[in-house]
């Protein structure tokens, strides 16, 4: 085990596209970390500098208490567990796992020692004498990981590693990729575009963006306390609702316009958040969760000004959940462009979508009154993008 430090690690392309930018970030020792982001922001471009597989440009990588920037990769003492499981076809399971074993010339019977063993922690051990084409997705994977495991490495770093799963199996294999890491408490770097499987794996949660590093934290307060709206639009399925609202500071509570509606949330809000003060007769970015949103026939005795009407597009019957995508008159804020926060033009009202209780009667291209909690919404600067807090 090993601790993984970038110091402001950058990668730069011939052609000039900067791919990282200035990335700090410490894998702490038997810590699983998740680096998570959209395509093509730099997440497996960054994983790939720690293997060793990309040069860096510009800063400095430690694994352990060695500067590695010029070091073989081989000589990293890092395994990796790649997308599409890269396993030779014409070996055995057993001779896939031992195969880095037998070119560090680890004795015949110290591999068959320690391919048994890492066979019998991925149950694995009935197939050491098939060939991979006669493996499912899922055990592939598993081999795949028996290799990077038998090595005893002090890191491991997976690209992705089950975007080639269906969807039952990626549930199934999070859970136990996850287990197998806190067993073996090696330090895990595990890249990913899904942002499910970086909330439920990671202990703590990188989230990029064009290759700039925009929040690390625990999965939870990624969620609560997003620092910007792209961390916020991110993290979380359904995404946050995003609006343009009109900011005002009362003697009893804070009002929050949108295009006709007008809600109302507690002074509290000023306690929690001080520098939305300055926001007073302003426009800000309003986030609601959709969990923060329900259908008000369920909440009767809900505040009439934390309430508002609006038109029921489609309804999504998850058995636990109804999710209810809504058209409000409002303005909808994309928090996906790339250079600022701009407005989306919307034709019938903006899109919302709602986590309701699965006993709510609501029909499609029905009227529906929400009840939102006020309380649990979220502020950004309009211009920034930034988390309005302190």
């Amino acid at each position: 085990m090993a601790e993984v430090v970038l110091e402001g690690v950058s990668k730069i392309y011939p052609n000039g596209f900067q791919a990282v930018d200035d990335l700090s970030l410490t894998l702490n020792d038997g810590e699983f970390l998740v680096l998570v982001g959209p395509s093509g922001c730099g997440k497996s471009t960054a994983l790939r500098m720690i293997a060793g597989l990309e040069e860096i440009t510009e800063g400095t990588l430690k694994i352990g208490d060695r500067v590695v920037n010029d070091v073989h990769p081989k000589d990293r003492d890092i395994a990796m567990v790649f997308q599409n499981y890269a396993l030779y076809p014409h070996m055995t399971v057993g001779e896939n796992i031992g195969y880095s074993l037998k070119m560090a010339k680890v004795p015949r019977d110290e591999i068959k020692s320690r391919v048994r063993q890492a066979a019998a922690t991925l149950e694995l051990e009935e197939y050491l004498d098939r060939t991979p084409r006669q493996l499912s997705g899922g055990q592939r994977q598993r081999v795949a990981m028996g290799r990077a495991i038998v090595r005893n490495p002090a890191a491991f770093l997976m690209d992705e590693p089950l975007s080639n799963l269906d969807a039952k199996l990626r549930v199934q294999m999070r859970a136990e990729i996850a287990a197998l890491q806190r067993s073996l408490g090696t330090t895990t770097l595990y890249v990913t575009h899904d942002q499910t499987e970086a909330m439920t794996m990671g202990d703590r949660v990188a989230v990029i963006k064009d290759g700039v590093l925009q929040q690390v934290d625990s999965p939870q307060n990624l969620y609560d306390v997003p620092v910007n709206i792209f961390v916020a639009a991110f993290i979380g399925s359904p995404s946050m609702n995003l609006y343009e609202a009109e900011f005002a500071v009362h003697d009893d509570a804070v009002r929050i316009d949108l295009t006709s509606a007008s809600l109302s949330a507690p002074l509290s809000v000023l306690t929690d958040r001080p520098g939305l003060r300055s926001y007073d007769g302003r426009k800000i970015t309003l986030g609601m969760r959709p969990e923060d949103l329900e259908d008000a026939a369920l909440k009767p005795d809900h505040p009439a000004d934390q309430r508002f009407q609006t038109t029921v597009d489609l309804v999504e019957a998850l058995g636990s959940e109804l999710l209810v995508h809504l058209s409000v008159d409002a303005v909808a804020i994309d928090a996906g462009d790339p250079d600022a926060v701009q407005d989306v033009a919307t034709g019938s009202g903006a899109p919302c979508v709602g986590r309701f209780n699965p006993r709510s009667s609501v029909r499609m291209g029905q009227p529906v009154e929400v009840a939102a909690d006020t309380r649990r919404f979220h502020y950004f600067d309009p211009e920034t993008g930034q988390t309005i807090q302190g």
